[in-house]
């Protein structure tokens, strides 16, 4: 009994579904109608002035910000040059002289404050690095900070090329 009555219940539910299905294999079409197509051409507008848009002219805030970064690159640097000479003498005179003397932990210092002053001079770099990035994700990089940051990495370079040649002469 219990089967019977589920059998009639899915042959009733059944009934509907049949209902939907159309004689013969002939489903609608999945191809594009002629409604659907779209036709036309592409064509600049009359007038339109062909030349490339141009930057935009760095804030003057930028500018600033360019500037300040320059000179306090520029004044560590300034500080880190007038330390080299006595860098340099305490370098020569600690020539030969073995690790545990006196005159080449004198060096060793002298290199030692060297290396904080680049430091010094670092920070304004990492500084124009994260404005350059800034400006490329906002899409305005400009020339302006490209040069400053280029200004402040030759400075770098200098200071990293006298740092290497008095520890390489110490290490003789």
């Amino acid at each position: 009994m219990q089967t019977t009555r589920t059998f009639t219940i899915v042959i009733l539910a059944a009934i509907p579904l049949a209902a939907c299905a159309s004689a013969g294999d002939e489903y609608p079409s999945l191809a594009i109608r002629d409604a659907e197509r779209q036709t036309g051409t592409f064509a600049p507008a009359i007038g339109a002035a062909a030349a490339p848009a141009q930057p935009a002219p760095p804030a003057p805030e930028l500018l600033d910000r360019l500037a300040q970064l320059q000179a306090e690159a520029q004044s560590a640097h300034r500080a880190f040059t007038a330390l080299a000479p006595a860098a340099r003498r305490r370098v020569n005179a600690a020539r030969g002289a073995g690790v545990a003397s006196d005159v080449w932990a004198a060096a060793q210092v002298a290199i030692s404050e060297l290396d904080a002053r680049r430091s010094q001079t670092a920070i304004p770099m990492a500084d124009l690095d994260e404005l350059l990035v800034s400006q490329a994700v906002a899409l305005q990089q400009n020339g302006a900070a490209t040069q400053a940051q280029a200004e402040v990495q030759a400075l770098l370079e200098e200071e990293d090329r006298l740092l290497q040649e008095l520890k390489g002469a110490l290490a003789r």
